[in-house]
């Protein structure tokens, strides 16, 4: 079988530097290029729906945290892994598109909470769905044992580079 790109990169860094173990590339290089070629798939997804990657996950933050679907913007910033300010731009655009409603607190009138509309509500219903339906077609190569394997995998190595920050 012919070795793919980052095969090829591989073969010529064995060839001009032997010394050196590159094996690493192995795995890193192609998890970028994989991580590049996934995200060109999934936006298609939430443009068709007239979002960006980002505000389809403020919506999925926001409607995974259950009735009455809200959070503040400090919740959102941690479950979405995006600084305030970032949230802040998704969250104009989302309520200016009357998906989402910013609300002041009943407990602390200085915070916001911010709530799914009704619109916002059927929206990303029918976004993840469509999402969860691209995903299952980007995996149906690996078998559920591979899926499985490889989120472990995944998951464990994600824990282990988060120690090591």
């Amino acid at each position: 079988m012919e070795p793919d790109h980052v095969g090829r990169l591989m073969q010529q860094w064995n060839a001009e530097r032997p010394d050196l173990d590159v094996s690493p590339m192995g795995v890193i290089g192609r998890l970028h290029r994989l991580a590049d070629a996934l995200n060109e798939q999934l936006r298609p997804v939430f443009a068709a729906a007239g979002l960006t990657d980002g505000e389809y996950d403020v919506l999925a933050a926001l409607r995974r945290s259950g009735t009455p679907y809200e959070l503040t913007p400090g919740e959102l910033s941690a479950s979405t892994l995006v600084t305030s300010g970032a949230v802040t731009k998704r969250l104009d655009r989302l309520e200016q598109a009357g998906l989402v409603t910013r609300e002041v607190s009943a407990e602390d009138g200085r915070s916001r909470r911010i709530r799914l509309t009704p619109s916002g509500l059927e929206l990303i219903d029918r976004v993840v769905e469509q999402h969860i339906a691209n995903e299952h077609r980007l995996l149906s190569d690996l078998s559920d044992l591979e899926r499985s394997r490889l989120a472990h995998l995944l998951e464990h190595w994600g824990r282990s580079a988060e120690l090591g920050r």
